[in-house]
């Protein structure tokens, strides 16, 4: 397993987040790729409840989770951890140009397409449940996540990944995709739930997962 305390990577993340939010922290994609690739890594704890550690800033500007260091390396933002990873080995990014390019392109799709639509509808019913603003503006922000799953499910159609394998473009829509987790939204396209599921039963994001819930405290 390469979670090691010895490990020259590193990866932050919390020690502890809600319950509704296990699963869901965005280190769990690093976790994830670096268990596909059996990159053996250690984990730096910081507490979601406490001002984060003097100098943090300087790793992650917006004091988020994860960084991630590895010697004189030190990188923020997940999508741009998973392309490093994957520039290193080819399970995560393939070797062909073409291939590595539209894996790339799925990437960044989920943060920069379907993320947002799908935090948006996060944060109206997880943190504004029963507000008056967020009743009216549920609707909307619903009909907006359909909408870019109904893209995803018709490229993806009956394929087994994104492209010809699975690569970073999958590991990062379907994190993206485990955020609505608390809706029946995914339920509506099969080959989306299919998608997901072959993904979770994939070894490395068990292995991550767990890992992950481990170090959540009571």
């Amino acid at each position: 397993m390469p979670v090691s305390p010895n490990a020259t990577a590193e990866i932050t993340a919390f020690n502890w987040v809600p319950p509704f939010a296990h699963g869901l922290v965005r280190d769990l994609r690093v976790r994830w790729a670096c268990e596909e690739i059996g990159l053996p890594y250690r984990v730096r704890l910081l507490d979601a409840r406490l001002p984060k550690p003097a100098g943090y800033v300087k790793e992650q500007p917006f004091e988020q989770v994860p960084s991630f260091r590895d010697g004189a390396l030190q990188l923020f933002e997940s999508g741009a951890i998973l392309l490093h990873l994957g520039e290193n080995d080819e399970r995560l990014l393939p070797r062909d140009p073409l291939a590595r390019s539209r894996a790339t392109a799925w990437l960044i799709s989920a943060l920069n397409s379907v993320e947002p639509a799908v935090q948006n509808l996060a944060s109206i019913d997880l943190f504004h449940s029963g507000e008056e603003w967020a009743r009216l503006r549920r609707p909307g922000a619903v009909e907006f996540v359909q909408q870019k799953l109904s893209r995803v499910s018709a490229w993806l159609g009956e394929r087994e990944w994104l492209e010809d394998r699975f690569t970073v473009g999958d590991l990062m829509m379907v994190t993206v995709l485990r955020n609505l987790r608390h809706t029946d939204l995914l339920a509506g396209f099969p080959n989306l739930v299919a998608l997901q599921n072959r993904a979770e039963s994939r070894p490395a994001f068990q292995a991550a997962l767990a890992a992950q819930i481990a170090d959540f405290e009571g």
